[in-house]
């Protein structure tokens, strides 16, 4: 049987929340990695593993074919995580979201098929389900997407071009993450949990909009286990499929994460307002990724809350309120 684990991976935008967390995961299992980044928000996140043998980066920009080719050299496998991520840079840099996220991304999948490359793995999102239109029901992959935002657009265009190709060689995974939550090499602090916990333990009032919307949350490690499992699992029942990435008892409306934050925080003080920015409102259903890839999660968001509490009472983070911690 063919040792998967000996294949070389490429994990485009590996220096970032996400990415520093799975190139961590797949180095302790003994893959060879080349991370691609342009290292926009740093590249501390690789101090961990930047001697390792089986580590190789390459400072560059998936907007440039001569970066791409060179680290698609010798590679097998590709995780395609490299996005203008959520919505408020995509709103705030529109014209660089649709570059990197449609156009670099499809370019990128054309330098693959030119490599020989034989699995593609793309991070994309369950924002793309937008606003359920049965909130009794959770939403599965045989929903209707339906995106609100051009972060997500750019996301589900990439799906339809990815599910439209044809070339047998390649197998094209796609996987729509929850909203992530939790501590990895490039901590972030705009995230929902990650933030109103930060907040709350900082003795921070909490103004919450739109607290009876729905959202599914899981943790930046076992969503990069799943990167993982998409790699290594059988093509015959990945192939052109797209899996959502998460726990069906992980769906949380804000005000039940305010709920879990006070039992952490008992002092927390919170104040909810009808006005919404953000209309998405969605449950979705995570029994495919069990079924097919064996996944499951590892830590719950009450256990999230637990470990972003301590980082900050503890003063793990110095400056915990610092924009280099945000993606805006």
């Amino acid at each position: 049987m063919e040792n998967l684990y000996n294949k070389k991976v490429l994990v485009t935008g590996g220096a970032g929340y996400i990415g520093s967390e799975l190139v961590k995961n797949l180095l302790a299992d003994g893959f060879k990695v080349v991370v691609l980044d342009n290292l926009t928000f740093g590249g501390e996140s690789m101090l961990s593993f930047w001697g390792d043998a089986n580590f190789e980066f390459i400072k560059g920009d998936l907007l440039n074919d001569d970066d791409i080719r060179t680290a698609l050299n010798g590679v097998s496998f590709v995780c395609h995580l490299a996005a203008i991520v959520g919505e408020p840079p995509c709103k705030k840099f529109p014209e660089l979201a649709l570059k990197v996220n449609w156009d670099a991304s499809v370019r990128l999948y054309e330098l693959c098929e030119e490599a020989g490359i034989e699995k593609f793995v793309f991070a994309s999102t369950c924002s793309n389900y937008g606003i359920m239109a049965d909130s009794s029901k959770l939403l599965d992959e045989k929903d209707e997407l339906r995106p609100i935002s051009l972060y997500s657009e750019t996301k589900v265009n990439f799906e339809k071009y990815l599910l439209s190709q044809e070339n047998n060689d390649i197998t094209r995974v796609i996987l729509r993450f929850s909203t992530v939550y939790g501590v990895s090499p490039r901590l972030r602090f705009d995230l929902t949990v990650n933030e109103f916990t930060r907040d709350a333990a900082s003795s921070k009032p909490l103004v919450i909009y739109g607290e009876n919307f729905w959202r599914p949350y899981c943790h930046v490690a076992d969503l990069a286990n799943s990167v993982k499992l998409a790699l290594i699992t059988d093509k015959l029942v990945t192939n052109n499929q797209a899996f959502n990435v998460g726990d069906s008892t992980q769906n949380y409306t804000k005000k039940m994460l305010m709920e879990e934050i006070a039992k952490v925080v008992p002092t927390l003080e919170v104040s909810y307002h009808q006005v919404v920015s953000d209309p998405r409102d969605y449950k979705v259903n995570f029994d495919k990724i069990r079924d097919v890839m064996g996944f499951k999660i590892s830590k719950t968001v009450p256990e999230g809350i637990v470990e972003i509490a301590d980082l900050v009472r503890n003063k793990v983070i110095t400056q915990p309120f610092s924009s280099k911690y945000t993606n805006v």
